[in-house]
């Protein structure tokens, strides 16, 4: 059953503990409408300790949108469920922005998320990614040609996001929603093959299902398991390098005194570096640009080969800057990784 499977997710990746607070991300499909189901029976059977309260988007992009709204507030309303919404044009901010509507939408979407955490004091946001959803995310990326972290696709937990349906697959969810009568809206743009995802889902998927492995939902996730139990043993070991190698961190946001108006820096021991082995050394400035910035920073492969010959030259007070806001410089004989304000 759907209940045990996302109670086991959330034991075995420590998804919610006693005494958070959750802030729901809800449209009102059948993936977020069986989540906060889920969630709310978990409270009130005593199964889950813990508060939550929902964010909806009404994105201002579809006609049914309205209802889609309606119906998760009543949803709400009718259990005493804290209730936030946005209404956001989203087609007027991607033009504006200069960008697409699919990364404009889901910039949108975790801003709100955010400020509902930070005005409700929650701690934690659940996304209701599923497990179609990770294959799906799998795949696109590997079309893209991602990197083995693009193989792992969509984790259960990253910082305060916790997904606790990663484990379950659109089908068992459709089904919960079907048993228990819930009547999750439906996105008619889902049906649409304009979006690279829409068509991995509804051609790609089935076509490889029906021609070459209909397992291949299982298969993706083995894939997935055994390129994250790699990866976490080569952040291990970076982590280990990153300590004997660094000399200082200034202002990083992980700091009690962080300062968004101040440049981060991280500096690290440009000797010692150059004596590990490639990959580490990638690894090592991968992750000291998350440290700056939360992420890699839109860093790409040709990037870090750049500065690994910066860095394996040595010579004077060299700099790269891979991007506007990211800045490499070789001075004192080592390695300056800093943000660009």
């Amino acid at each position: 059953m759907l209940e045990e499977k996302v109670l086991e997710t959330i034991s075995k990746y420590y998804l919610v503990e006693s005494g958070d607070k959750i802030v729901l991300g809800v449209s009102g499909g059948p993936d977020s409408i069986s989540m906060l189901n889920l969630f709310h029976k978990f409270i009130n059977d005593g199964t889950l300790n813990c508060g939550i309260c929902v964010a909806h988007i009404n994105h201002g992009l579809r006609e049914n949108a309205n209802g889609d709204e309606l119906y998760v507030k009543n949803y709400c309303e009718n259990r005493n469920i804290p209730f936030y919404v946005l209404h956001a044009n989203v087609g007027e901010l991607s033009k504006e922005k200069k960008r697409g509507l699919e990364e404009t939408g889901r910039m949108v979407r975790y801003e709100f998320f955010e400020k509902v955490m930070k005005e409700t004091e929650s701690n934690k946001i659940a996304i209701a990614h599923n497990n179609n959803d990770k294959v799906e995310t799998i795949i696109m990326n590997a079309l893209r040609g991602s990197g083995l972290a693009g193989l792992k696709g969509i984790e259960p937990k990253m910082k305060h996001y916790i997904r606790p349906l990663i484990e379950c697959t659109r089908d068992e969810i459709e089904n919960y929603c079907g048993i228990n009568s819930l009547d999750p809206r439906h996105d008619e743009t889902n049906d649409e093959n304009e979006y690279t995802r829409n068509k991995i889902r509804n051609i790609v998927i089935p076509y490889i299902k029906e021609e070459f492995n209909p397992n291949i939902i299982n298969t993706f996730n083995r894939l997935s398991e055994i390129v994250k139990e790699d990866i976490d043993f080569v952040n291990l070991i970076t982590r280990n390098t990153y300590e004997k190698l660094v000399i200082e961190e200034i202002n990083l946001p992980d700091s009690n005194d962080y300062n968004r108006e101040k440049p981060s820096e991280i500096t690290l021991r440009l000797k010692e570096f150059n004596k590990e082995e490639q990959l580490i050394q990638k690894r090592l400035i991968l992750y000291s640009i998350e440290k700056i910035f939360g992420d890699t920073h839109e860093i790409e492969k040709v990037n870090i080969d750049d500065i690994i010959k910066l860095c394996n030259r040595g010579i004077g007070n060299k700099f790269l800057m891979p991007n506007k806001k990211t800045k490499i410089v070789i001075k004192n004989k080592n390695i300056v990784i800093m943000s660009v304000i």
